[in-house]
């Protein structure tokens, strides 16, 4: 009782003190003085251990306080468009994803020594998800094209047409042979770990042209992609970096994007009420750090925005026949959204990814003579017209354009107990991307797999990698584009990444 006593009356004596000698002006000259309650000499065990335990606390309180107060300023710097670290040789980007994970020795990565051994057992082991059996050749012909003779697949000959303007990384390869864990390796970069997606990373880093769109926008026709809207998730950053998912399989701009104009009340009303909403939301902040209000503070401004702009952005029909016939938009979804995807970007929205439909499509466990065939035939034209477009509008050359899933498919042939299903199994081995446009070297290859197609052997090529190229066309140093969360500084490519300077121009 007399510790705790003598404790209250230090602390009353001090405060009184500082109080008096603040009132005087002489706290300078006075703190200095030693009191008999100060002197080391006089303390008791109890005052000993609040002194210097309680100073830890203390300096770990000061860090807490220091990373609300970065992420109060600094950390959150919203939608504007940002200059990046360094001239960037990109300024968007179209993703291309072939969810399911599309067979690269049907594609990309011609393989001979596959028709050698068709039938037969392949000299080489490889450790798959099912079993697999003989080395099964490619049912598709392949031909050299333009100046740099890339051996292409027929399903891809009107893409194989500007592959001088193409870098095929021909050794990829991913962690596992699962779809989820890939998917986030490819889109987030880790398999296990929540973290915010490449487009979130860009957005991030670069912020938008066009303050009236979604700066990164995600179209998948007829739903979702196996995980859902974790592939283009935020994760860790501010929630106004996440991907904007719209099904373009609906058709009209009002079902696309669900209450882009309202029937209650005009712009002018909105307006009234949105800047009442922000007023009260600011208020809110003011006594708090909250990056999830933050990002609906953003998300409601965004959306009574979008109302002046994305109803044209959207609409295809504004396009002349010439362009329609060069997408050939009235072959279906792929074709439109594809072409949707150029509007896009013309109006400064700075990363669009294009999924090829709900699920995993490419996942041709059997028959995938038939369902390459049709998948490819869906998307090879688009593709082509996009790289043709974007070339006549002089756009190529600082957008980039990137193919590929999650991992690749074996050079054997799936079984089913012993009946062969003619398809292949997934590879997270060895597989191909490749990249066009945005500073991209073309009519080059990078690696390559081993002479079966079944691992990436020169030049191995990892998701980080990739990710650290990306980064480095648009402008940034990998290892510095860093956002600080849970006490340490993160960034898409973790501790990993070295740049593909050989596809770079």
């Amino acid at each position: 009782m007399g510790d705790q006593y003598h404790f209250s009356a230090l602390r009353l004596a001090t405060k009184k003190r500082w109080v008096a000698e603040q009132a005087d002006g002489n706290w300078t000259e006075h703190k200095m003085k030693k009191s008999p309650q100060t002197n080391c000499l006089n303390i008791n065990r109890r005052e000993m251990l609040s002194r210097t335990g309680m100073g830890l606390g203390v300096l770990g309180l000061a860090g807490v306080l220091a990373d609300e107060t970065a992420a109060g300023t600094g950390r959150y710097v919203g939608m504007q468009a940002r200059s990046p670290h360094f001239p960037a040789k990109a300024k968007r980007v179209i993703h291309f994803f072939l969810n399911g994970g599309p067979s690269h020795v049907d594609t990309f990565d011609y393989k001979p020594a596959l028709e050698k051994y068709a039938g037969k057992p392949a000299p080489i082991n490889l450790t798959t998800e099912r079993k697999t059996g003989n080395a099964f050749p490619s049912p598709f012909k392949f031909k050299r094209y333009g100046e740099s003779g890339i051996e292409v697949s027929e399903i891809f000959a009107k893409t194989a047409e500007h592959i001088d303007d193409i870098a095929v990384i021909r050794s990829m390869y991913a962690d596992v042979p699962n779809h989820e864990p890939s998917l986030m390796l490819m889109n987030c970069g880790d398999s296990i770990q929540p973290r915010p997606s490449v487009g979130s990373w860009t957005m991030y880093g670069l912020g938008s042209e066009n303050q009236n769109l979604p700066g990164f926008i995600v179209m998948c026709p007829g739903g979702m992609p196996i995980k859902d809207a974790e592939n283009w998730q935020a994760g860790f950053l501010p929630g106004v970096y996440q991907g904007t998912h719209i099904d373009p399989n609906k058709g009209t701009v009002q079902r696309m994007i669900e209450n882009i104009s309202s029937p209650h009340a005009s712009l002018t009303t909105q307006r009234r009420q949105l800047d009442l909403l922000k007023q009260l939301n600011r208020e809110h902040l003011k006594t708090r750090y909250d990056d999830q209000l933050q990002a609906r503070i953003q998300s409601f401004e965004l959306a009574f925005r979008m109302q002046t702009e994305a109803a044209e952005a959207f609409d295809i029909s504004k396009e002349p026949k010439h362009i329609h016939e060069q997408y050939a938009v009235s072959s279906g979804v792929h074709a439109r959204q594809t072409l949707i995807a150029r509007r896009l970007i013309e109006r400064g929205v700075r990363y669009v990814q294009l999924w090829h439909g709900a699920g995993q499509p490419w996942d041709n466990h059997d028959q995938i003579k038939d369902n390459h065939s049709k998948l490819a035939k869906q998307i090879d034209q688009p593709i082509a017209a996009l790289l043709t477009d974007l070339k006549n509008r002089g756009m190529l050359e600082d957008t980039l354009i990137i193919w590929g899933g999650e991992f690749g498919r074996t050079p054997t042939v799936e079984l089913n107990g012993k009946k062969e299903r003619l398809g292949r199994d997934h590879n997270h081995y060895g597989f191909s991307v490749w990249m066009a446009g945005g500073g991209i070297k073309g009519g080059t290859t990078y690696g390559s797999t081993d002479e079966f197609g079944f691992k990436a052997e020169e030049n191995p090529t990892s998701c980080h990698d990739l990710h650290a190229t990306i980064l480095h066309l648009l402008g940034f140093d990998h290892e510095k584009l860093t956002y600080r969360y849970a006490g340490r500084d993160f960034r898409l490519t973790d501790v990993h990444g070295q740049v593909l300077h050989d596809i770079i121009a």
